[in-house]
């Protein structure tokens, strides 16, 4: 057994070592992370909040589903291993379901709205063009008929454009109800156009819609050439565990568990087992587009 683990560490100092030298990668992390702008926590929450569209959640509730989560986890563990490590170690890790849940449902509605955006663009620059409307009434407009997961965000900025007529500050208030790098790039390209005019706003749009097509396109590819993976990585879960239940009627079954050379090799197997779906999650994670526009723009009166 120490030699296993000596084995693996060493393994993983030369896989960190390799890859810092060939690579440039740093960090604790088995792969490499992209720069971002540094965040309050509390905006970050928030913002992730309304992209998941959980701005109206009720912490209560989802402080109860975790714990809930956490105890039936821990139970199901101590009942097939008879030890309180391992039932702790599936306990918080059953309590982590509800946050991927949420992430999962955070990103599917980020695809929505990725996939919408180029039709939007194009509906804004035939409105603001051919059909010479102003900008901010293309834009609500095009609203009208958004996802449904955006049309809220829109409501609310055009409730800001009747009450105030002040387009940076109605924009502001759409960036943030969207929350979404493609939403600042579009809103932030009309308020220029709103601001200082000219005539180059449909090459913009053109430009815009394209961008947003090609990046769209590309991350359905990439998915796509995912999907086995994906599948792959249930099986990290389901066979571990069914060998588990089938180890309960062979030998000395669950007393074999029980015993103190059992339940580390239960422990270190738990371990690699939540460790090899985080990695497996991780290497599988398309990068996000970040957010570079979505400043206090618009806040003056």
């Amino acid at each position: 057994m120490i030699g296993l683990l000596l084995a693996l560490v060493g393994g993983l100092g030369v896989f960190y070592v390799y890859t810092a030298y060939a690579f440039g990668w740093s960090g604790a992390s088995v792969a490499p992370r992209p720069h971002r702008r540094r965040q309050p926590a509390r905006e970050q929450i928030e913002q992730w909040l309304v992209q998941a569209g959980l701005e109206g959640i009720d912490l209560t509730q989802f402080g109860g589903v975790v714990v809930m989560l956490f105890i039936l986890g821990g139970l199901v563990t101590y009942a097939v291993f008879g030890g309180i490590i391992p039932a702790l170690l599936v306990a918080i890790f059953a309590a982590t379901f509800p946050l991927a849940s949420y992430r999962i449902r955070r990103q599917k509605r980020r695809v929505r709205a990725q996939e919408a955006w180029p039709r939007m663009i194009e509906e804004m620059r035939i409105l603001t063009g051919s059909l010479g409307r102003s900008i901010p009434q293309a834009l609500f407009d095009v609203g009208q008929r958004a996802p449904d997961e955006m049309r809220p965000a829109f409501a609310q900025a055009h409730r800001e454009w009747l009450i105030s007529t002040n387009f940076p500050r109605t924009v502001a208030v759409l960036k943030t109800g969207l929350a979404d790098a493609t939403a600042d790039a579009a809103c932030e390209t009309l308020l220029v156009a709103h601001e200082i005019g000219g005539t180059d706003l449909d090459q913009r749009l053109a430009a815009l819609a394209e961008d947003r097509i090609e990046d769209v396109q590309g991350r359905k590819d990439a998915i796509a050439k995912q999907a086995g993976a994906r599948f792959a990585r249930w099986f990290v879960l389901v066979v571990p565990a069914g060998m588990a239940l089938a180890g309960m009627s062979v030998g000395n079954g669950r007393s074999a568990y029980g015993t103190p050379t059992g339940q580390l090799i239960v422990v270190f197997a738990l371990l690699i087992i939540i460790g090899c779906w985080l990695w497996a999650g991780a290497i599988m994670r398309l990068p996000e587009e970040q957010r570079v526009l979505d400043g206090g723009e618009g806040e003056e009166a």
